[in-house]
């Protein structure tokens, strides 16, 4: 087919921008349509891995429901744990498992449960709780030192009732009532504010260290 110089001109120069640009050309789209491919399998293989946590989490649920042993649903939690440690099911199926294995005794199963939350996690309530349960574990063994440090960490305001409430009973159990007293009135003080019905519970643990003293 004939050209006139005009056209056979263009064509000409288009065959030599081709040449000296096509080969970048032909990499930004490859690129571009490798980056899109990319993409959609990360959103796939993120979709697959909250599928899988999900059921792992379901697994956990099912031996606590029907009341397995502390080894089976400390080998269900350490299959999600390990494959998928920055889950949300993760940190949440561990503090349902530390509360499964203090219900049945096995005290120091719970606490490592909760440590690996209070390591593992990234959401600040989720820290808050955590403290809260292994702070009362502690008191329980009064491990009184342990446990007050443990709640002077920084928390969410929402939680400083319940944290104050705790160190009062870590007080009396410790014999200072004068520290117990400061601690319930602050408790008693937030949940007032908040018109939360647990200040009528805090008043009367007032009330009885102010008798005591």
């Amino acid at each position: 087919m004939a050209y006139n110089p005009e056209e056979q001109e263009k064509i000409e120069g288009l065959k030599a921008w081709w040449s000296a640009h096509g080969s970048s050309i032909i990499i930004i789209l490859s690129t571009m349509i490798a980056v899109m491919a990319g993409m959609q399998a990360w959103k796939y293989y993120h979709k697959q891995q909250a599928q899988q946590a999900a059921d792992l989490f379901a697994v956990l649920q099912q031996q606590i429901d029907k009341g397995g042993s502390s080894e089976k649903i400390n080998d269900a939690l350490h299959l999600l744990t390990t494959g998928f440690p920055e889950s949300g099911y993760a940190s949440r199926a561990a503090l349902m498992a530390a509360q499964a294995n203090k219900n049945l005794g096995n005290i120091p199963e719970a606490k490592a449960k909760l440590q690996w939350v209070l390591d593992h996690t990234n959401e600040s309530e989720i820290k808050d709780i955590t403290r809260l349960r292994l702070a009362g574990i502690l008191l329980d063994e009064k491990k009184f030192d342990e446990a007050l440090k443990l709640l002077d960490a920084q928390h969410n305001e929402s939680f400083s009732g319940l944290y104050a409430d705790l160190k009062g009973d870590i007080f009396v159990a410790a014999g200072k009532p004068s520290e117990a007293s400061a601690a319930y009135q602050k408790a008693y003080d937030r949940f007032s504010m908040s018109k939360s019905n647990y200040a009528n519970l805090v008043q009367m643990k007032l009330d009885a260290v102010k008798v005591s003293k």
